[in-house]
């Protein structure tokens, strides 16, 4: 016989961070050279919402064993800037240090999970960059600690034909922030306009996604360890 009683329900939450304003900890984080530019790099976070609760299961920490642990909240790859950081100069003549550039976005997580005494415990201990975000990322000073994000996207079709976003965090305004500790309410954040902050391709309306396997999890490094980007 065929009971109606105890239909599972489902909360149709995605798995994966949609762009918007998100509260998140970081779970990791790491360089990524880009192909455009040698020297170039995104400073690349991976990041987690707040616990979901309910019926909501999130990726299994390692794809390939199905009897681990999963995440309890939503995940994403989030590069901190739309564009790479890298040596140049600006087009009104101003010199930029890729380094220096690093070393500010450090500082500001920093600053929002309340960790500033790790720069000061670090100073002049690196030669270089990638030395330092290793150090940085292995003693994790931001674990647990939520920030909450302006995140803005960019639409692209994956391999399945399907549209993901290319998560970055925007460019703030003048007097604005994109992320600030979860615990601050000084109407500095940018509020999230879907208009300015996700960049669209044209699309039928078909071609939407929604994360249903572990397997539809952009972003991911070519590894059957999704912890190895998403530590826990």
């Amino acid at each position: 016989m065929i009971t109606t009683k105890n239909i599972p329900t489902s909360t149709g939450t995605q798995k994966i961070i949609q762009p918007g304003e998100n509260t998140c900890k970081i779970n990791s984080l790491s360089l990524e050279p880009v192909p455009y530019k040698e020297g170039a790099y995104n400073l690349s976070l991976n990041l987690e919402t707040m616990p979901i609760g309910g019926d909501f299961e999130g990726f299994l920490v390692d794809k390939d064993d199905t009897t681990g642990p999963r995440y309890e909240g939503q995940v994403a790859r989030v590069r901190f800037s739309e564009w790479a950081f890298s040596d140049g100069v600006t087009k009104s003549g101003i010199s930029v240090s890729r380094d220096l550039e690093i070393l500010k976005a450090i500082q500001t997580i920093c600053r929002e999970t309340g960790s500033t005494e790790w720069l000061d415990k670090n100073d002049n201990l690196h030669d270089t960059i990638e030395d330092f975000v290793i150090a940085f990322n292995s003693d994790k000073p931001f674990k647990d600690k939520y920030i909450t994000f302006c995140i803005a996207g960019k639409e692209y079709n994956n391999k399945q034909g399907y549209v993901n976003f290319d998560l970055f965090l925007p460019r703030a305004g003048k007097g604005q922030v994109s992320l600030q500790n979860a615990d601050t309410n000084n109407g500095k954040l940018m509020p999230f306009d879907s208009d300015v902050h996700i960049k669209r391709i044209k699309t039928n309306p078909v071609d939407s996604f929604t994360a249903k396997s572990d397997d539809d999890f952009p972003g991911v490094a070519a590894s059957s360890k999704v912890g190895s980007d998403f530590d826990l």
